[in-house]
């Protein structure tokens, strides 16, 4: 088939009337499958759990270069109803590794391209799943793309790095002692110590030069009546650093403060990652440099676009469990507004255009 029937925006539009949460993108496992059988390439199934490969053979030795796209849509509740949306793009990912795979088609000289469909980014499992069953064994290089709001870059451009960021959360459940409120000596108050954890997380200082935040997002401390002292309550806690040590530092203290605070009132405090922590990108400065350039020869200067940051990826966990993997992630400016993970999400499809001519391009300076 033709390129032309591999079109990106096409594809994002049918991919997009077919959301499904991590782990269970089962529709769209079927969907891709069948485009890259189309393209007379042999998918691989049951990477992660619904994940997929399929390789793109060169004719003489050289690196496996991996071009990898998320798959799950976000969980909503609209009109009182659950609901998917893929109000992150990651139908415009997929969208883009299939449209640049169409074009890669008889052009892999060195090596091969190994195209993989990652599912559960937006639940933090996907990466690490896949990891497990071996999708970087044979990887040297590994490239990914995201489409960026207006508020990181014009739409129309695209940028050689997204700065992400190191993030995590935790839940702290709290257990004290019920009371009667006329008699509050003879409970210990999780309210309380739920301010005070509070207080104690907005006073913790990290270096001010390094890009930081914990917040507090969620306090939940009921009791069933007025005058009832509550012995239960969580709190969540919304965790990001610009780098790993500065994140190594921020945990630390974290978890000193819940403690101190908690103690104080003689309140148990027990703190849980259930994601575990997103590590920030360690990206090669070769590959960087080379999207740099890449991006003005494919687009012209005036659409290479400053490096852009902001959010958490599960891409950065193939570094950090592969430190000699070589990675390079760029931003697809596509005009999304209001923002990723809102409901109402729009963008400009046209610009996934942009995403695709960038990415065959990369690819092929390693394999061409």
């Amino acid at each position: 088939m033709a390129d032309k029937e591999f079109d990106v925006v096409e594809m994002r539009t049918e991919l997009h009337k077919m959301p499904e949460l991590g782990m269970h993108e089962t529709k769209t496992s079927d969907y891709l499958a069948k485009k890259l059988e189309e393209m007379g390439l042999k998918p691989q199934r049951g990477i992660g759990g619904t994940g997929m490969v399929a390789y793109i053979e060169g004719t003489e030795p050289g690196p496996t270069v991996m071009l990898r796209a998320d798959m799950d849509a976000l969980p909503f509740t609209i009109d009182g109803k659950p609901t998917a949306i893929h109000a992150c793009g990651h139908d415009c990912h997929m969208a883009m590794a299939l449209a640049t795979a169409a074009k890669l088609r008889g052009k892999v000289k060195k090596g091969k391209v190994k195209i993989f469909f990652q599912p559960a980014e937006e639940t933090l499992e996907g990466a690490e799943a896949c990891i497990k069953d071996g999708v970087l064994d044979d990887v040297d290089i590994a490239y990914g793309a995201h489409v960026r709001p207006v508020q990181d870059i014009p739409d129309g451009t695209v940028c050689a790095a997204v700065k992400h960021t190191a993030s995590t959360f935790c839940r702290i459940e709290l257990k004290g002692q019920t009371a009667h409120g006329a008699r509050p000596h003879l409970g210990k108050s999780v309210v309380e110590a739920a301010v005070l954890i509070t207080n104690a997380i907005n006073s913790i200082w990290v270096n001010p030069l390094k890009g930081w935040s914990a917040k507090v997002t969620s306090i939940d401390c009921r009791s069933n009546a007025s005058n009832i002292i509550p012995d239960k309550g969580t709190m969540l806690v919304d965790i990001r650093a610009e780098d790993n040590p500065t994140m190594d530092e921020l945990l630390e203290k974290l978890k000193k403060a819940i403690a101190g605070a908690a103690d104080a009132v003689g309140v148990q405090a027990n703190v849980i990652f259930p994601g575990g922590v997103l590590p920030a990108p360690i990206y090669d400065e070769g590959l960087v440099e080379n999207a740099r350039e890449t991006i003005k020869k494919v687009l012209g200067d005036d659409k290479l676009a400053k490096d852009c940051g902001g959010g958490g990826e599960d891409f950065h966990f193939f570094v950090q469990k592969k430190p000699s993997l070589k990675t390079c992630y760029i931003g697809v400016g596509a005009g999304v507004t209001p923002g990723l993970h809102d409901p109402t999400m729009t963008l400009n499809p046209e610009s996934l255009r942009n995403g695709v001519d960038v990415l065959e391009q990369l690819i092929l300076n390693q394999v061409g």
